[in-house]
């Protein structure tokens, strides 16, 4: 019969090899949401202060562990011991472990502060012409609003994809429409609460171009891990291009497929929850207006890029299908599948036919 107990020893180094591939695993560079790679100075100086509160955890470990070792070997009880003196107070004693804890605690937080303010206070406000953006919180996706690049009056709407020009300061003025979100963008910058009620800001800057993985870091619902979005940073003439595009309206097309999804869109009452215009607002779902050019769809859930880092119309299509088939299953809880007659209510319940039109519609939107 095999022995299946495992002696004490082996428990110990099989629980510290597990530890050790977990820490390894877990502090990994590479990994497109790690805190250990800054590529902003946000993210830097957070960086750098984990660092020093790390080392004077460390410390403390060290000393406190040793002290501990010391006294367990060299004060262990022998066969031969009577009952050791007892002794009540020492003040020398009392002194150096209050003395040397607070000044690894002063040492602490002088850096802590000064991160702090400097994380707090942004180096180029939008009253000095550093660029702001809105960021909203919704159950579950986020929405962008950018200054129009032509008219000050107007605002360009955009959803989980915030796009940033590299090297630049990024105002970011963070509010909630329903419950308690946080706004997270782990190699650039870190999490900021957004409170309904309770607007807040923040700054970022990326000093690399490229896409950054981010996402609500405050528990919000059934969909919290679903809840994600994209910074994508590129070269200040790029994004000048992108923005431009953004506030124009969509292309229409005259094809017959698309303009019978576009009848479907409008009949189906998918227009009362989403806009098609680049500067509307204020609706439940996403902006529409250039759906089909954006790198994912519901949130982060589809990825619409193809293997040469391009967005792909046949990606889009079959995202699109399989999200208007059944959201639910893509994404549990979500809004649209609750509240839309055509998922809540069988007689309206949308036909094949009708899902290809919009297919062709939606993914026509760029």
């Amino acid at each position: 019969m095999v022995n299946l107990r495992l002696r004490p020893n082996k428990i110990v180094s099989l629980a510290l090899m597990m530890a050790f591939a977990a820490l390894m695993f877990g502090c990994n560079q590479s990994h497109p949401q790690s805190t250990f790679e800054a590529l902003g100075p946000v993210a830097q100086s957070q960086l750098n202060l984990f660092w020093v509160i790390f080392a004077a955890g460390m410390l403390v470990f060290v000393l406190v562990e040793a002290l501990l070792i010391y006294a367990v070997i060299k004060y262990r009880r022998r066969s031969d011991d009577e009952m050791p003196h007892q002794t009540h107070g020492n003040n020398t004693l009392e002194v150096t472990w209050t003395v040397i804890p607070t000044g690894l605690l002063v040492l602490v937080i002088i850096p802590t502060i000064f991160t702090i303010f400097d994380n707090t206070n942004s180096p180029l406000p939008p009253e000095e012409g550093g660029l702001v953006v809105d960021a909203v919180g919704h159950q579950w996706w986020f929405e962008f609003r950018y200054p129009h690049p032509q008219n000050a009056e107007e605002e360009i709407v955009f959803a989980n994809e915030l796009h940033v020009p590299v090297g630049e300061v990024i105002n970011i003025r963070l509010s909630s429409v329903d419950v308690i979100h946080s706004f997270w963008v782990p190699k650039i910058g870190g999490k900021v609460d957004m409170v309904p009620g309770n607007d807040n800001t923040m700054w970022l800057q990326a000093d690399t171009p490229g896409y950054y993985y981010a996402q609500c870091a405050e528990f919000c619902g059934v969909s919290h891990a679903l809840m994600r979005f994209r910074v994508i940073a590129e070269p200040r003439e790029d994004f000048d291009a992108w923005l431009l595009e953004q506030a124009s309206p969509a292309f229409e097309s005259q094809d017959p497929l698309i303009a019978a999804g576009k009848d479907v869109f409008q009949q189906a009452g998918c227009a009362g929850c989403h806009a098609t215009d680049p500067d509307s607002k204020g609706r439940v779902g996403p902006n529409l207006t250039h759906l089909a050019s954006r790198t994912t769809l519901a949130g982060g859930v589809f990825e619409n890029r193809d293997e040469f880092d391009r967005v792909n119309s046949s990606i889009v299509q079959k995202n699109l299908r399989e999200w208007l088939e059944d959201p639910d299953k893509a994404k549990p809880g979500n809004i649209m599948s609750r509240q839309a007659a055509v998922y809540t209510d069988p007689t309206k319940k949308l036909s094949e036919p009708d899902i290809s039109a919009l297919v062709a519609y939606l993914s026509n939107l760029k």
